[in-house]
C-alpha cells in the first residue's frame, strides 16, 4: 500500500476501537522515545502492514553513530595505526575521515543485505539459509521477519543528507 493513500494518523485512530487506539498510540510513543523523526508515519506502517518497524528501527538505529560518524570524533583515526602514520604525513583530515566514513558506510550496508539475502548463493545445494527476526522482549520468535534492512541505511543518517556527504 503506498503511502500517500494511508489515512492520516486522526483518521486512522477514528476508525479504531477504544483498544486498538491505545495500543496505536503506545507504539508511536515508542517510536518517539526512540527516536523515530515520524513516530506515527512509523507506527501506521506497522499497523496497517503488519512490518516489524520498530524491530527495524531499533535495529538500524545506532550504526550511524555508532560505526559511520565515529570515525569523525577526535582521536578516532589516531587509535589505527596507519590513521596516525597518514594524519603525520599531512594528509587531511577531513578526506581521511571521509573514507573512513565511506567504508564504514559500505560495510554496514553490504552486511546488512547478505544477512537480508537469506542465504549463500555460493554454498553447496541443501546448505542452511539464516533469516533475522523480530523477539518478544522474552526473546520469543513472532513470526515477523526483518526484511530489507540495507534499504533504510541512508534514511537514518542523522545529519538528513542520507549519505550525500560521503561521495562529495
Amino acid at each position: 500500500m503506498p503511502i500517500s493513500s494511508w489515512p492520516t494518523w486522526a483518521e486512522a485512530l477514528a476508525v479504531m476501537n477504544e483498544e486498538d487506539r491505545a495500543a496505536a498510540e503506545r507504539l508511536r510513543d515508542r517510536f518517539a522515545e526512540a527516536g523515530e523523526l515520524e513516530p506515527e508515519n512509523a507506527a501506521l506502517s506497522e499497523i496497517l502492514e503488519d512490518f516489524p518497524q520498530l524491530a527495524r528501527f531499533l535495529v538500524l538505529r545506532h550504526i550511524w553513530p555508532r560505526l559511520i560518524d565515529a570515525w569523525a570524533v577526535s582521536g578516532a583515526l589516531e587509535r589505527l595505526p596507519a590513521g596516525a602514520r597518514l594524519l603525520e604525513t599531512g594528509t587531511d583530515r577531513d578526506d581521511l575521515v571521509k573514507v573512513a566514513r565511506s567504508v564504514a558506510y559500505d560495510t554496514a550496508f553490504g552486511l546488512l543485505y547478505m544477512i537480508c539475502f537469506g542465504r549463500d548463493d555460493e554454498a553447496a545445494e541443501g546448505s542452511p539459509g539464516w533469516a533475522v527476526m523480530e523477539s518478544t522482549p522474552e526473546g520469543e520468535l513472532t513470526g515477523r521477519q526483518l526484511d530489507g534492512l540495507h534499504e533504510d541505511l541512508l534514511s537514518l543518517d542523522p545529519s538528513g543528507r542520507e549519505g550525500a556527504d560521503l561521495i562529495e
